[in-house]
């Protein structure tokens, strides 16, 4: 199934790789052995070299990486966060993302390049990029620095996820406890 290329995207192909450009953003995707790729006519066509089982996944996995491509050099990919509990906070200090997430130390956690980084509120995080990828890699690591818990929900979360809450600890009775 061909790519069909949006006004100002460039895309070309050199040593077994693929450049989407647009602008002063570039993403590079390499080509398996056996995939080859051709421009034509505003769309970017992919065809392999024989058809056995390994080729025909690659072939799918090769076309879907660079219709990601693409998209993230046109329109880009957008994660969003939410940080809850008392006290969870995040800022923007330069390069670095700062955040208070109950711990007794700030975690700080250096932006990579090619990522935009928006704080709302300073409980709603706004992860940017061109490449979905690393946009969805950057949004899992802040994440992993403190998952929801199940029992309050407290922790960073995405913002469309469901956090499936725990009963607590059944309380004992005074006539248990007394006993």
């Amino acid at each position: 199934m061909p790519i069909a290329l949006p006004a100002g995207v460039t895309v070309k192909t050199a040593d077994q790789s693929v450049v989407v450009e647009k602008g002063k953003v570039s993403l590079a995707q390499p080509l398996p052995e056996g995939i080859t790729c051709s421009v034509a006519s505003g769309k970017v066509v992919f065809a392999r070299a024989r058809d056995d089982r390994r080729l025909r996944a690659l072939h799918g996995l090769t076309r879907a990486l660079v219709a990601n491509a693409v998209k993230g050099v046109h329109e880009g990919f957008t994660r969003e966060l939410e940080i809850v509990g008392i006290g969870y906070k995040a800022q923007i200090a330069g390069r670095t993302l700062q955040m208070s997430l109950g711990y007794s130390h700030p975690v700080d956690y250096p932006i990579p390049d090619g990522i935009e980084i928006k704080v709302d509120k300073q409980t709603r995080l706004k992860i940017q990029g061109a490449d979905r990828q690393l946009v969805g890699q950057v949004a899992a690591e802040i994440r992993g620095f403190r998952p929801p818990e199940p029992y309050k929900g407290k922790g960073v979360k995405y913002v469309d996820e469901f956090i499936k809450k725990k009963a607590g600890k059944a309380g004992k009775t005074s006539a248990a406890a007394g006993a």
